[in-house]
């Protein structure tokens, strides 16, 4: 009987320390759930960090897109904390490096959602990759705004993906109304790296323009990303003599399909014209003498007096030990600004709540221009083109959008390389 009396006690002990921890554990996943990660934040208030999730390419071939990007990124974060954060809320930035491959962008996105519970996450410069990790943000309802990936697939994964830069229809656009209308020309080659979606996709809609304007292609080309030898395709391109190459691939090709191009015989008067994939100071690896004359659409000019633009400038330069901000790391960091911006509107970070203001944002005046999201979640706004000319970025005329008169800058003195800040900063 004795052993039957403990029995039931220790019985009655374990249903009750049992019944105990399940509430406290509850209790807990409740806490969870209202007051960070991807299932949201309760409109009580913000948690005390709110945790931003980041992917780029820090190392890998365009590794410098991801260094810049992330510069821009932690100077938007740090500005914000410093001005007393969210609401009083600090941000903290969570950085992963996806290696420029669209596994891996998947792979390490599921990691900073379900591991680190970001409420938002911002990338990628690739349209590879953020097309291969928005699925993972829209179905855990955690809003993903890419700063800089501009073909149109990205943003129709779903209502909670986002950009702040134009996309490829407009930007092949501006390249066929430059070369068309500006420089005059009508005959082109294309030549498009087939793996990347980024320059498929502008490669598309250059054509279209261009074909529709009145131009012709007079040959098409492919390559991928990393090959070293173009021989082949430049050989045919100077046989079907164009006017310009039409060559919307990245800095880490550019430069050397420059270089062989010139030594094949095209001349520095057949000029290249590509697009925003081109910013870099790695794109002179192919030597400067080869690329001289060539163009390329961007989203900002470091030309540009305004105000806002060159105080922006001057505050990189100054914390990044004088390295002027490429348009990569400007797009950055107006795309962190566009995403604290929703938060602190929605004084949410629930994933519905901060989606929403998103795509309220209308005329936020940011570094690359005035910022408005429409219906598909895109950003309308103009394109500058800069001439490559001895190791600078020389503007040349900034290009609207239909409908929208473009904003010139007014003139300004010359463009720095990206050596020239560094070397004034050692004199100091």
């Amino acid at each position: 009987m004795k052993f039957e009396r403990f029995g039931r006690l220790f019985v009655a002990i374990a249903t009750s320390a049992v019944l105990v921890c399940a509430a406290l554990l509850n209790t807990a996943c409740e806490k969870r759930d209202t007051q960070g990660g991807p299932t949201g934040q309760s409109d009580a208030g913000l948690p005390k960090e709110i945790k931003v999730g980041i992917y780029m390419p820090m190392t890998g071939p365009t590794a410098t897109f991801g260094t810049s990007s992330v510069h821009g990124f932690q100077m938007a974060a740090d500005e914000l904390n410093a001005a007393g954060g969210i609401n009083g809320s600090m941000v903290k930035l969570i950085v992963e490096d996806d290696q420029g491959k669209p596994d891996e962008a998947k792979t390490v996105v599921t990691k900073l959602i379900s591991k680190d519970q970001v409420v938002a996450v911002l990338g990628e410069v690739g349209s590879s990759r953020s097309i291969a990790a928005a699925p993972i943000c829209q179905q855990n309802k955690v809003p993903m705004l890419t700063p800089s990936s501009t073909n149109e697939e990205v943003t129709k994964k779903g209502d909670y993906i986002f950009r702040v830069c134009y996309i490829d229809p407009f930007q092949g656009e501006v390249g066929a109304r430059f070369a068309f209308e500006t420089l005059k020309f009508k005959k082109a080659a294309i030549l498009t790296d087939i793996k990347n979606d980024y320059s498929v996709g502008l490669s598309k809609t250059f054509k279209e323009a261009f074909t529709k304007m009145g131009g012709q292609i007079v040959v098409e080309q492919t390559y991928q990303e990393g090959d070293t030898n173009f021989n082949a395709q430049l050989t045919g391109i100077r046989a079907a003599n164009p006017e310009f190459i039409y060559a919307p691939g990245y800095y880490t090709d550019i430069g050397q399909i420059a270089k062989q191009a010139r030594e094949l015989g095209i001349k520095n008067e057949v000029p290249l014209i590509g697009g925003d994939g081109w910013d870099s100071p790695k794109l002179w690896e192919g030597g400067k003498e080869a690329l001289n004359g060539c163009f390329f659409s961007n989203h900002y000019s470091i030309s540009d007096p305004s105000e806002h633009v060159q105080k922006f400038i001057k505050s990189f330069q100054e914390k990044y030990k004088g390295e002027t901000p490429d348009a990569l790391a400007a797009l950055a960091y107006d795309g962190a600004k566009v995403l604290f911006d929703a938060m602190k509107r929605a004084n949410s970070v629930k994933g519905d709540k901060v989606r929403d203001e998103l795509a309220k944002t209308q005329s936020y005046k940011g570094v690359t221009g005035l910022i408005s999201i429409n219906k598909d979640r895109n950003a309308v706004k103009s394109a500058v083109i800069l001439e490559v000319r001895d190791g600078k970025y020389v503007y040349k005329d900034t290009i609207a959008p239909p409908g929208m008169t473009a904003e010139k800058p007014a003139a300004a003195e010359a463009p720095k390389t990206a050596e020239e800040p560094k070397k004034e900063a050692a004199a100091k």
